[in-house]
């Protein structure tokens, strides 16, 4: 597999953009947050996006010069309308909002609606974490792709939470996960590999797994039945239901409060995905450093637990896209050839350069 730096991911991404009429401080937010996913090791949220991007823009279904507006905003909280633009800046413009109200009032929330994809939830949180403060995001999605617990086609999209922490030592704690067992882009990641998915991850109409990826994919994208499992798993047994009923708190706190959709209520006119952002400065609640110093001393308990195999260290969450930022950005992020041909075509469509030429690779 060919390795590209991450610079020349931003000039492929920003290029498109820039085509697709996204103006200039929109495009260094939104290069960021998507090569960031890629750096991360989380490639299905990465420059794998942008052939959905191109589908959504070939539609007229996303407005990326839209402007984004207050809807109504108070010293603690505010929602912000995107005005069906991408999510990317929509999110840093309300993560950073969020930001100054906790810095202000020791805790700010702000929702969105009439957006789209914004990228990795972790991205958004992190942000935070790094200036010293805990963060809490959540979103719902486009695609009804999860099946409620007990049932036999999909009622809700993977619905992502994520949370950050700063700790007195070392990177911050980040746990970005769907409610779903898995994100469905990571099973779009798994077909442009063509990969095998793991059992457990998508079920067809009768309950049976589904490992082919590029099946699985098409359940996913083009059938009405079948679909990826709650957290947990397909029944309460296995505490499904768990997952499922994470995922409705998170539908409930990105949509019911901004007045986004409802699960696959999206119009022609676009998606009208919401987020919700919540930061607190742990300052106010146990000051001079307290939970910063807490939170290194419980992570560190966990790294010290005893391994079920000796040459492999207990992490916690954040632990793997920390060291995939580090081995990445030293030798590149890897781009599969399914990948790098489904990119040639978009820019060929849009008429724009096709960057990710073999010779600037390494293997």
């Amino acid at each position: 597999m060919q390795h590209y730096p991450a610079e020349r991911l931003r000039d492929q991404i920003g290029i498109l953009l820039r085509q697709w009429g996204m103006p200039e401080e929109k495009i260094d937010t939104t290069t960021e947050a998507m090569v960031d996913a890629d750096l991360s090791g989380i490639d299905s949220h990465g420059i794998s996006m942008l052939m959905n991007y191109d589908s959504l823009m070939q539609q007229h279904r996303m407005d990326l010069q839209a402007p984004v507006r207050t809807v109504t905003e108070t010293p603690a909280i505010a929602v912000l309308d995107a005005g069906g633009g991408l999510g990317h800046p929509v999110a840093v413009q309300a993560v950073d909002l969020a930001i100054t109200k906790a810095r202000a009032l020791g805790i700010g929330a702000v929702a969105v609606r009439n957006s789209h994809h914004f990228g990795a939830t972790g991205f958004y949180v992190r942000r935070a974490a790094e200036q010293g403060l805990i963060a809490l995001a959540t979103t719902t999605a486009r695609v009804l792709s999860v099946i409620p617990t007990g049932g036999s086609a999909p009622g809700l999209s993977t619905n992502p939470i994520a949370f950050a922490a700063p700790t007195a030592e070392g990177e911050p704690f980040v746990l970005d996960m769907s409610t779903s067992t898995v994100a469905m882009n990571k099973v779009k990641a798994y077909a442009l590999k063509e990969q095998d998915i793991p059992e457990g991850w998508v079920i067809d109409e009768a309950g049976r797994p589904v490992t082919d990826s590029a099946a699985a994919f098409a359940y996913l994208r083009d059938r009405p039945e079948g679909g990826l499992v709650p957290l947990g798993g397909s029944t309460p047994v296995s505490g499904g239901h768990k997952g499922y009923g994470l995922s409705l708190m998170v539908q409930i706190l990105s949509a019911a409060l901004s007045d986004a959709a409802l699960p696959g209520r999206g119009t022609e006119r676009g998606d009208n995905i919401g987020h919700f952002f919540l930061v607190i400065d742990p300052e106010v609640f146990n000051p001079g450093g307290g939970a910063a110093a807490y939170t290194a001393e419980l992570i560190a308990m966990m790294r010290a637990t005893p391994p079920v195999d000796p040459g492999t260290a207990v992490l916690v969450p954040g632990d793997p896209e920390a060291a995939a930022r580090k081995v990445r950005q030293r030798k590149g992020v890897p781009v599969p050839g399914l990948l790098l041909e489904a990119i040639r075509e978009v820019c060929e469509r849009n008429d724009v350069p096709f960057l990710l030429q073999s010779e600037e690779a390494t293997v």
